[in-house]
């Protein structure tokens, strides 16, 4: 059934409770999607042919899946071993890790160890994307729209439109967070995306 028939069984309950809950329901719907694009971008990475590093990445992550402490060891030797994408990737897990947990400071230093470990753009992106979130959920909204400017791959644009619109919602610019979340939904962005930008925008219109 397409969007716009359903919108007044679907959009307005969410619209409801995205007015009640914006900030917490930002963070983790924002993260989700960052996750869920990360694990595309991985899986059509084609540069990551280290099949060795693809193994070890594989064992790490499925032993972190468990959520058993005893193994963020295992995953911090692998990510200091690994200077590579598998390395990054498995830091980002680690973060998903620690949020799960709510180790908010271990999460954002993990972050910012990542920062060093790669010179991909996307990695850099989405690792930016990630931190932006922490930084918003501490109420840092000045950093978060600074670490927001490292964004630079164009397939993140319309999260990244999505994030400034939050932080500057959180700052009480509510003009300037509507033409944010206007300029993701012109980003062709993913479908949850696109759906979470029109409760933004017709929220900030009532």
């Amino acid at each position: 059934m397409e969007f716009y028939v359903t919108q007044d069984k679907v959009i307005k309950p969410l619209s409801r409770v995205f007015y009640e809950k914006r900030t917490v329901l930002a963070l983790v719907v924002g993260l989700g999607i960052i996750t869920m694009m990360t694990w595309r971008y991985w899986q059509n990475h084609k540069a990551l042919d280290m099949m060795a590093a693809s193994q070890s990445y594989n064992e790490v992550i499925d032993r972190l899946s468990a959520g058993h402490r005893e193994d963020v060891a295992e995953a911090e030797k692998f990510i200091q071993a690994n200077s590579n994408s598998y390395g990054v990737l498995a830091a980002l897990q680690l973060v998903k890790f620690f949020l799960k947990n709510n180790e908010w400071a271990k999460a954002e230093q993990q972050l910012l160890q990542a920062k060093n470990q790669t010179t991909d753009d996307n990695l850099l992106s989405q690792i930016n994307l990630s931190l932006a979130r922490l930084q918003l959920q501490d109420k840092k909204w000045d950093h978060a729209l600074k670490t927001l400017n490292e964004v630079t791959a164009e397939g993140w644009a319309a999260m990244l439109q999505d994030t400034r619109g939050d932080a500057l919602l959180a700052k009480g610019d509510t003009k300037a967070a509507r033409e944010f979340y206007t300029k993701g939904l012109e980003s062709n962005p993913p479908q949850a995306l696109e759906t979470l930008l029109r409760i933004k925008v017709n929220n900030l219109s009532n």
